[in-house]
């Protein structure tokens, strides 16, 4: 049975589309964890999910394409607890809070996720051979946490900042904390996490 039809006019994928769609993006995942990026290839995940090459292929038309949609299925799976741990939070200091800790909490179960996020945002680049990611693709994330500022400044929780310099700022306290924690499994992630929401917190207070 076939998915409503889509914003796009086109029926969406099926049921069992789905399915392999999401095995293939977890062995993937998995595979690029274990061996790294350019390791990677699509024999090797093709193996890893017991499937063959070209049941990759048709559902995805490059190594590119499928990393890409590793990174969007992940991001959204990160998105989603961020907002289900938000939800009812009223204040703007709250919810800055909640976003760093929120964010934490979630890597801290899915490291594997976020080995191989690494790896894709190291390693894959555009037709130019520039980065597929890094700085020009975090603008929805500065977007998301210029409103959490904003907020705050409007109900006087906040001083006046520069909002953009703030969400680069944090956003790129947080890859660190995330890229640190990678490399020293043992370090503890919830209390670095707290440490930097306090952190965070007295720098707009």
């Amino acid at each position: 049975m076939r998915s409503e039809i889509g914003t796009d006019g086109q029926k969406g994928r099926t049921f069992i589309e789905e399915a392999r769609r999401a095995q293939i993006i977890a062995s993937a995942v998995e595979v690029i964890a274990d061996l790294g990026f350019a390791r990677a290839s699509l024999a090797q995940i093709a193996k890893h999910a017991g499937i063959s090459k070209g049941v990759i292929s048709y559902h995805f038309a490059s190594k590119d394409a499928l990393m890409e949609e590793v990174v969007n299925r992940l991001y959204a799976g990160i998105a989603d607890h961020v907002m289900a741990r938000t939800e009812g939070v009223a204040t703007a200091t709250e919810l800055l809070r909640t976003h760093i800790l929120s964010v934490a909490e979630h890597m801290r179960g899915h490291r594997t996720q976020l080995k191989a996020l690494g790896e894709i945002f190291y390693n894959l680049r555009d037709a130019d051979g520039q980065p597929r990611y890094g700085i020009n693709a975090n603008e929805e994330v500065y977007q998301a946490l210029e409103q959490i500022y904003r907020l705050g400044q409007e109900s006087g929780e906040f001083r006046q900042f520069d909002v953009r310099v703030m969400a680069i700022t944090q956003s790129s306290a947080i890859d660190n904390m995330f890229a640190y924690w990678v490399v020293r499994p043992g370090h503890d992630l919830d209390a670095h996490a707290r440490e930097l929401a306090d952190l965070f917190e007295r720098a707009v207070r």
